[in-house]
């Protein structure tokens, strides 16, 4: 069999062209599969992703609500008003809570069980989130004082919560705090409808 040699250098160039695409592919693939572990890497130290679990922060949060938390390599300084992620070893085995933040160190809390309200530093807090009043006594003392490098914490549904007004939980050690819920990623199930309400999910 003769082949031309016009041919023959066609089908030589051809199969080098061929060769040096499936490589260059490959190369891309390669980096693609790198870049895609390393922001996986930088997210998981980063951030994570929890979900909810029981009625203690509703009507703000409900059971199966999925959170995006910023961890707490970068969230080291805990504000009122946050909602934040812990464990603590004292409570349930170190199981995570969602709670949200009263009161920081050196703050003073005071609670009127019989009116249900909250005072920080001698002030009445306005607390729209709330769904009950703060009636129900747990065991601590008040009024209380915030030690320095911990936080005061409670749920928004009061009266169904375990937060620190109970002596199993009390002040939480900052470094106990997993990280600060920022966003709603995807709404469990309305107590009220049992319906997820997408119009829920957004910044926190």
């Amino acid at each position: 069999m003769n082949f031309d040699r016009d041919t023959l250098k066609s089908t030589v160039s051809l199969n080098v062209s061929a060769v040096k695409t499936g490589s260059t592919f490959l190369s891309y693939l390669h980096d693609l599969a790198f870049i895609i572990a390393g922001v996986l890497l930088v997210f998981s130290l980063l951030f994570r992703v929890v979900v909810v679990s029981g009625p203690s922060m509703n009507d703000t949060l409900v059971d199966g609500d999925w959170l995006l938390l910023v961890g707490n390599v970068l969230y080291k300084n805990p504000q009122q008003g946050d909602i934040i992620v812990a464990s603590k070893d004292s409570f349930d085995n170190g199981t995570p809570i969602i709670k949200r933040v009263i009161a920081t160190e050196g703050q003073t809390v005071d609670i009127d069980f019989e009116t249900g309200v909250v005072y920080v530093d001698g002030v009445a807090l306005t607390e729209p989130y709330t769904k009950t009043p703060t009636n129900i006594e747990e065991g601590v003392k008040f009024p209380k004082t915030v030690e320095k490098g911990c936080i005061f914490v409670m749920g928004d549904n009061r009266n169904v919560s375990k937060d620190s007004r109970s002596i199993e939980i009390d002040l939480i050690d900052c470094r106990e705090v997993l990280g600060k819920a920022i966003f709603l990623c995807f709404p469990g199930k309305s107590p009220s409808t049992n319906s997820r309400i997408f119009g829920r999910i957004g910044v926190l």
